[in-house]
């Protein structure tokens, strides 16, 4: 008969060797799964490592079975994140990245003129492929421009299908007696359309008065429109101030007003002076008077100094101010130098 201690000892031994063959949870691998997992396992029992979706397994020994030592083998299995392919070169545009491994996302940009077809972004997948497709870059394209009212356009060369580029340029002008406010020139633009048109409005001038002393010449119409002409003219010993020509403006006004300027009489009968750079007697030179603007240098003497300087005059419509240092010598005052003869300061 056996003795009752000894069949619980034998029970107590036979605890103690179960606990201690007993498997323990197996290590965490990351990105992995084991199955069946649990806090411990008795010898015989099988566990099987996989990876995660979207990871490729490198290494060997997936599967396990716990021994009798109660201690895990070595593994040297390894998950790795799948790689999609290169995203390749978006032509036209940038693809920005950091890698190209699962789940990371690129991006898109078209350069400017070139607008995104498709999305802006694409991931990788658990299956290493691009979601969603990638993205091609288009050009944009402006349809034809709309051509304001009493306008034409001048300048404008679309492409097959009358559609423009991005940066292509129309010019308009506007039609006769029309005059054009704002931008002659409109640009397709990253949006697809184009800047701000430019508007034609009919502008009318007044007829021209006639200068004083001088006449007018204009087309012979009832009305005078915008970019029509006027020509202008003086009589005899009058010289006309502004230009010969003036034109009707966008504003409706002409775009100068001439006039006829008087010559001037000279009081100085006898004297030496600068005409041009160049020494001339006036009552030579300008017998008949000075043409309004023309100018004269008088000679004057510093009598301190015994030197001689000179001072300027101009014709101002009729006017001329003779300077007062100017002193002009009697024919018989013979024994009298006059400035122009003194030596200059």
């Amino acid at each position: 008969m056996i003795s009752p201690v000894l069949i619980l000892f034998s029970s107590f031994l036979c605890h103690v060797t179960i606990a201690i063959n007993t498997c323990p949870k197996p290590d965490d691998l990351p990105f992995a799964t084991v199955v069946p997992l649990k806090t411990s396992y008795v010898p015989g029992e099988e566990i099987v490592y996989s990876c995660q979706p979207g990871y490729v397994s490198r290494g060997v020994m997936r599967r396990f079975t716990c021994p009798l030592t109660g201690r895990w083998p070595i593994t040297t299995l390894k998950c790795l994140p799948r790689v999609c392919p290169f995203a390749g070169i978006l032509e036209n545009g940038a693809v920005r990245y950091t890698t190209f491994e699962y789940p990371n996302t690129i991006s898109f940009a078209c350069n400017t003129g070139f607008y995104l077809n498709g999305t802006n972004s694409a991931k990788c997948t658990e299956e290493g492929k691009w979601s969603p497709d990638l993205p091609v870059c288009s050009p944009i394209k402006c349809p034809p421009p709309p051509i304001p009212k009493f306008a034409k356009l001048s300048v404008y060369k679309p492409l097959a299908g009358n559609h423009s580029l991005y940066g292509s340029k129309a010019v308009f002008e506007c039609l006769p007696s029309y005059a054009m406010f704002g931008n002659d020139t409109v640009t397709c633009t990253a949006h697809g359309n184009w800047t701000e048109l430019p508007e034609c409005r009919e502008v009318k001038c007044p007829f021209p008065s006639r200068p004083e002393n001088g006449f007018v010449n204009y087309p012979a119409k009832q009305v005078l429109y915008y970019k029509d002409k006027a020509t202008f003219g003086c009589h005899d010993t009058y010289v006309l101030d502004g230009p010969e020509e003036v034109e009707c403006n966008k504003f409706g006004n002409w775009s100068a007003e001439p006039s006829c300027k008087a010559s001037c009489k000279l009081s100085v009968r006898k004297a030496t002076v600068i005409y041009q750079g160049e020494r001339v007697k006036v009552q030579e030179k300008f017998k008949n008077g000075m043409l309004h603007g023309e100018q004269i240098s008088f000679f004057c003497k510093n009598k301190e100094k015994k030197c001689s300087y000179t001072v300027d005059a101009q014709c101002i419509d009729g006017t001329i101010e003779i300077p007062k240092c100017f002193k002009e010598h009697s024919s018989l005052a013979f024994w009298k130098t006059d400035a122009w003869d003194v030596k200059p300061c």
